[in-house]
């Protein structure tokens, strides 16, 4: 299974921007990619899957395409 990564903001700070990651795992999840690019998963605000709303134990298929941004703020 390959799924693609992309990271925002301080996500990125001391990774890349894009992960195209192959996955052997038949049941793959946002939580497990999470931990395995050693985010908090507390840390995560917005969470996309194939650019709608998605849920850190939501079930991943090929070719998903996974977006992470953290807390923001401004004013």
């Amino acid at each position: 299974m390959k799924i693609e990564v992309r990271l925002f903001a301080y996500f990125r700070e001391g990774r890349k921007k894009k992960y195209f990651m192959e996955i052997d795992e038949k049941i793959v999840t946002p939580k497990s990619i999470i931990e395995s690019l050693n985010i908090e998963v507390e840390e995560v605000a917005i969470l996309l899957i194939n650019g709608r709303d998605g849920k850190v134990d939501q079930l991943l298929k090929d070719g998903d395409i996974l977006s992470m941004f953290p807390p923001v703020g401004g004013g």
